[in-house]
C-alpha cells in the first residue's frame, strides 16, 4: 500500500487550442502529472484506488468531522480522475484491463492510495 501525497486533478478535455492558450485547467492537470512521474506513481492490474478530495477551507469544523472519510459524491467525477492517473502515469494504459477497486473520498488533504494487489 502506498500513499501518494498528491490531490487528485480531473483530465481536462482538451484542445489544440491549448497547446498555446494555456487554460488554468490544462496546466493544473499537467503539473499533476508531472508530480505523478516525479514521485514514481505506478498503477497496475489487479490495483485498488482510492483517490481523497480535500474537503473545501470555508467547511466548519464540525463539517469537516462529520464528512472525513466519507463517500465524495460530487464532482469532479471518478472516471475522470481515473483517466487523468493512468495517462500521467503510461504512456499508453492499454494493457491495464482490470483494477480491484477506484473509490473518492473525502480527506483534510488531498492523497492517492494505492494499494497493490495480484489481479483475481
Amino acid at each position: 500500500m502506498t500513499l501518494y501525497p498528491i490531490t487528485p486533478v480531473p483530465k481536462p478535455r482538451q484542445t489544440k487550442r491549448d497547446k498555446w492558450k494555456k487554460r488554468p485547467c490544462v496546466l493544473k492537470y499537467r503539473a499533476f502529472a508531472d508530480e505523478c512521474r516525479l514521485r514514481g506513481v505506478t498503477v497496475e492490474n489487479g490495483d485498488r484506488i482510492t483517490f481523497i478530495l480535500p474537503m473545501p477551507k470555508s467547511w466548519s469544523k464540525g463539517d469537516k468531522a462529520a464528512y472525513g472519510g466519507t463517500a465524495h459524491t460530487q464532482k469532479p467525477d471518478i472516471d475522470n480522475l481515473l483517466k487523468s492517473l493512468l495517462d500521467a502515469v503510461h504512456k499508453n494504459d492499454s494493457h491495464i484491463w482490470s483494477l480491484g477497486s477506484v473509490v473518492k473520498l473525502w480527506g483534510y488533504n488531498g492523497e492517492i492510495l494505492i494499494e497493490h494487489l495480484a489481479p483475481f
